[in-house]
């Protein structure tokens, strides 16, 4: 691995590390039962997605 000959300065550095923060997810409600979900995701309670059901929740395995 090569090692650095000058030392890189704060403002480098801390230009690099400007993506590194943490984020919180983006919630939507679900028209249907009123929970929260992650967007472009099927509701965990209830299985719809944008007004459709996708996974039958009431089936079980």
């Amino acid at each position: 691995m090569p090692h650095p000959k000058r030392r890189h300065s704060a403002t480098r550095r801390d230009k690099r590390r400007t993506h590194d923060k943490a984020i919180a997810p983006q919630l939507a409600i679900c028209s249907n039962c009123g929970s929260a979900h992650l967007y472009h995701t099927v509701c965990n309670e209830c299985g719809y997605y944008r007004g459709k059901l996708a996974v039958d929740k009431t089936a079980t395995a």
